[in-house]
């Protein structure tokens, strides 16, 4: 009998977690009203309900160091964008872009240096409503913009710790410093984005052509608030130096959004009604969920599954990484090899590939990431329809040509 129970739980605790997983990775169940924060919350309480992790383990699974880290960027993002930081960027790629071919250039430049330092997903936010209004003043065709847009946003992202979900995940777990981080993957990140570009005039080369652009676009102006625009460049930057003096990235992001929630103008709740407590809950129901993978025994399976793959280089475990990623999102994905990264010849490597492979792998279709959700449903609700076809023309060309550089560079460096 004490077999069958432990059985029967095996059975259902697997099935509770492979719906779950298949519902992040959709986004959505049919005929349901659930997101994937929602999703990954009640998958992780059913199997509290059934036994198969106990409250006190579902405690503990929780990384708070990552959870910490994103709640602190997106308090940062957010006092950058009360400031206008992330408009005047957009102006100042306005008053330098003179051609089409331009234009990209610095889509794909600014929004991949900025998701390096505040998250693809707040910066694809930020900047989609700007390259929606710039592309259309122009009478340009804002698809190729728009791609270029997130698809620099998930290269880029992929340069530090910060710079996505799954890093920061990587980064905690892995506990390589921010600069040996940066030092090994910006490179990566850097030529990524001159592939994308490339790709891009590529395939949308009748519309990367033409004349140069008029003197005065006619965009609408907004304020830019100074006061607080220099005190958040003034924390990022401390922020930055205490990530390369090796101070933990949890505690030095939480002390540079601490520094900016010392205010007299700003109301607090005004920078917490715009925090995205909702992926906070999806990061917590996620890493309940893979903790009861790691107490039902399932990990050591999909471990002695993997292994042989994942261990035989940069190659083979960049591709597993890659379709597994497409397969269950990439955030899950890198807590599925979490468990088992640190049992490999060469672990550092092995984080290091596993955070290009599963970012770059986000650019391969329109689902591929939440940052290309974003933008679709932003350019949607602008009349502007960006269809899963169209993304991947360039979609899969630029996946294929960023991935093969990453396998490159971290195999010969």
């Amino acid at each position: 009998m004490g077999a069958q129970h432990v059985s029967l739980l095996y059975g259902l605790a697997t099935a509770s977690i492979v719906l779950t997983l298949i519902g992040v990775a959709v986004g959505r169940y049919p005929r349901l009203r659930m997101n994937r924060a929602t999703i990954a919350l009640v998958g992780a309480t059913s199997l509290i309900v059934m036994g198969a992790i106990s409250l006190d383990e579902a405690y503990a699974s929780l990384d708070m160091n990552t959870l910490v880290l994103l709640f602190a960027m997106m308090v940062i993002n957010v006092n950058l964008r009360l400031a206008g930081f992330f408009r005047l960027v957009g102006s100042e790629v306005i008053r330098l872009a003179r051609t089409p071919r331009q234009l990209l250039a610095l889509i794909v430049v600014a929004s991949g240096v900025l998701s390096a330092l505040f998250l693809n997903d707040t910066i694809v936010l930020m900047l989609t409503p700007l390259v929606l209004e710039l592309a259309l003043a122009l009478n340009r065709n804002p698809i190729p913009y728009l791609i270029g847009l997130v698809t620099a946003a998930n290269i880029g992202s992929a340069a530090t710790i910060v710079g996505n979900p799954q890093n920061m995940i990587i980064g905690v777990a892995s506990e390589i410093p921010f600069a040996a981080f940066a030092a090994r993957l910006a490179p990566v990140s850097l030529v990524g984005l001159a592939l994308a570009w490339g790709v891009l005039v590529l395939v949308y080369r009748r519309e990367i052509t033409g004349a140069a652009f008029p003197a005065d676009i006619g965009l609408p102006w907004e304020p830019i608030y100074r006061p607080l625009l220099h005190k958040s460049l003034i924390a990022v930057g401390l922020m930055l130096i205490a990530f390369l003096a090796g101070v933990p990235v949890a505690l030095a992001a939480l002390a540079a959004a601490s520094l900016l929630l010392i205010t007299r103008r700003i109301k607090p709740q005004r920078v917490f009604n715009e925090v995205d407590f909702s992926l906070l809950v999806f990061f917590a129901g996620l890493f309940i969920v893979t903790g009861a993978i790691e107490r039902i025994g399932l990990s050591e399976q999909l471990f002695a599954i993997g292994r042989p793959l994942a261990g035989q280089g940069v190659l083979a475990l960049s591709a597993v990484a890659a379709v597994l990623s497409n397969l269950v999102s990439n955030v899950p994905a890198v807590l599925l090899f979490r468990s088992f990264i640190p049992q490999l010849a060469d672990p550092q490597e092995a984080w290091l590939t596993l955070a290009m492979a599963t970012t770059f792998a986000g650019n391969l279709t329109l689902l591929g990431s939440v940052a290309n959700l974003i933008v679709a449903e932003i350019a949607k609700g602008r009349g502007v329809h960006l269809g899963f076809g169209e993304y991947l023309k360039s979609g899969v060309l630029i996946t294929l040509f960023s991935l093969a550089w990453g396998v490159a560079w971290l195999h010969f460096t």
